[in-house]
């Protein structure tokens, strides 16, 4: 990389911040950085996955246990906090965020701050797993929990940084999808089923999406810290070609389930969230190569994950809601 084209990048990744209402980081609110750092439509991706998992549950068993699902649900959201903060305090020390004013680290000033406040989130996280576990007597949730809270570590934690090799949309798809599906049906009904393996893919890959999205606006700072994210290994025109293909194989996964009898036919509510599939990729499409237009896209796919979710769950319900 020549002199040139450094001095470019800081100043690609200066306008890569405008992220909240088209503004650069010295017009911003604190408040409007504050919304940033926390990034309150993110913990929809602990939402979604144990909604579908009980949804899941509910088409076997007819029933919720809503002492089990609203811990869950708490825990889910405490752990995504953990993982959000603690990615500041990662990321400070390889200092691919120095452009990011919306870094809890960067807002507070003070590391060590934000990583035992992280690692309070997970504890109390935790916590609310280990009950679940000692209600039912049962080990599994805790441990499916822990091995998605490991491979979570892994994406960004030392000595792996897993994500700085391109594989966080693997650990994506894996922790948020698989693993986190399976938990939240297993918890319900202490039981596997092919049909939660089937929906926790779906919402893998909705997860991995948007964790996808994100790095088309931060090419630049990627590269330099020596992040070899999947854009930087594709580049941003074929970033948006493969974009096309993973918010399709949503909708073709969810025919082929339902056309094996693996899913039910109430789960091709899903299609309902087309129109935002296809505004996602045709906004990528348009604005790849442009950071400053690009950045929002991850916000779209935040909605496509929800509202592919929340179709696919309700799909579930109503399916068992319908008198055969």
């Amino acid at each position: 990389m020549t002199t040139k084209s450094i001095q470019n990048s800081g100043q690609d990744s200066k306008e890569n911040t405008r992220e909240i209402l088209g503004q650069t980081p010295h017009q911003k609110s604190n408040f409007q950085l504050w919304m940033a750092a926390i990034k309150p439509p993110m913990y929809t991706v602990a939402v979604i996955p144990i909604a579908v998992g009980s949804a899941v549950a509910v088409t076997t068993t007819g029933t919720i246990n809503w002492q089990i699902f609203l811990t869950f649900l708490l825990s889910g959201i405490l752990i995504i906090a953990w993982i959000n903060s603690s990615n500041d305090v990662f990321d400070s020390d390889t200092g691919i965020d120095v452009n990011k004013h919306h870094s809890l680290v960067n807002l507070t000033g003070n590391k060590q701050l934000i990583f035992w406040m992280s690692n309070l989130f997970l504890g109390l996280g935790l916590l609310g797993i280990g009950a679940i576990t000692y209600w039912q007597q049962d080990w599994m949730v805790i441990k499916l929990i822990a091995l998605a809270c490991f491979l979570g570590y892994t994406y960004q934690g030392p000595p792996f940084r897993l994500g700085y090799q391109g594989l966080g949309e693997i650990i994506c798809f894996l922790t948020f999808g698989l693993l986190s599906v399976s938990a939240a049906y297993y918890a319900q009904t202490q039981s596997w089923s092919i049909a939660s393996l089937a929906t926790g893919v779906i919402i893998g890959i909705t997860t991995s999406i948007i964790l996808f999205c994100s790095h088309f606006h931060q090419v630049a700072d990627d590269a330099a810290a020596g992040k070899r994210s999947p854009i930087v290994r594709l580049g941003t025109a074929r970033g948006a070609k493969w974009l096309e293909f993973s918010c399709g194989s949503v909708y073709a996964l969810t025919v082929l389930f339902v056309s094996l009898g693996i899913l039910p036919v109430g789960t091709l509510l899903i299609f309902l969230s087309l129109p935002v599939g296809i505004k996602l990729c045709r906004h990528v499409n348009q604005y790849h190569d442009q950071p400053d237009r690009v950045s929002n896209s991850k916000f779209i796919a935040v909605n496509l994950h929800f509202i592919s979710g929340l179709c696919l769950g309700l799909g579930l319900i109503l399916e068992n809601l319908i008198p055969s």
